[in-house]
């Protein structure tokens, strides 16, 4: 995408994309994706007066850099926040992405306002969970693709964590064979106090892009409430 721009502190390059002015979101690209799938849906809620941020994880670490964890990912997000001078935000993620999303929310919980879960990421190992037959091929990067896996087998203790105390949307297609509705069901059932689920009727995997109508009025209706 040409609205792409590389932030690159201590050697890390990190793509992200800006849009709108207002309250910030945060939307953290689901695993092994660029952040272009996610710019449709950004604009629509930028629409709604929110500023949107989407992020995409590091490229891979030369083999001299210490294993990458979720908690390296979950910094990477926090260092950009700072960079573009954002002191706190809702920050969520596709999948893998609001695994990511979770572990800000844990490690920085004064910046997090909220955890914004596009689709409840299974865990860490699971096979289901690291198909990428449904996603097409453009939304794709490999290479970041390959470091995502070794950070899910690097990371099985930290993957269904949620922050005490965090508010926290689901927004879950129905039809979503990745990363089931079940997922969001269960993860509901676990804090029934602070997390709500909102379904999209008919989505799969990539609902953030193929149902944009319906995942923005549901991310927008619920921060407009909250």
């Amino acid at each position: 995408m040409t609205d792409t721009q590389i932030f690159e502190p201590d050697g890390r390059a990190i793509p992200y994309a800006v849009v709108g002015s207002g309250p910030a979101l945060v939307l953290i690209a689901g695993q092994g994706l660029n952040i272009g799938y996610l710019s449709t849906l950004a604009g629509s809620i930028a629409e709604a007066d929110f500023r949107v941020i989407r992020v995409g994880s590091r490229r891979p670490p030369r083999e001299a850099d210490a294993v990458v964890s979720l908690h390296h990912l979950a910094q990477d997000v926090i260092d950009l926040m700072d960079h573009l001078d954002v002191a706190h935000a809702w920050v969520g993620g596709h999948a893998f992405g609001g695994s990511v999303a979770r572990t800000a929310s844990i490690d920085h919980h004064d910046r997090v306002n909220g955890v914004l879960l596009l689709a409840v990421d299974g865990p860490a190992g699971s096979k289901d969970a690291v198909d990428f037959s449904v996603i097409p091929e453009s939304s794709r990067d490999r290479e970041v693709e390959a470091m995502q896996l070794a950070v899910r087998e690097a990371s099985a203790g930290d993957w269904s964590v949620l922050a005490p105390g965090v508010p926290v949307l689901v927004v879950q297609g129905t039809d979503d064979q990745v990363t089931p509705a079940a997922n969001g069901d269960d993860l509901q059932s676990s804090a029934p106090d602070r997390v709500s689920v909102v379904r999209i009727e008919g989505g799969g995997h990539m609902f953030p892009a193929t149902h944009v109508g319906a995942t923005s009025w549901a991310i927008e209706d619920y921060l407009d409430w909250d």
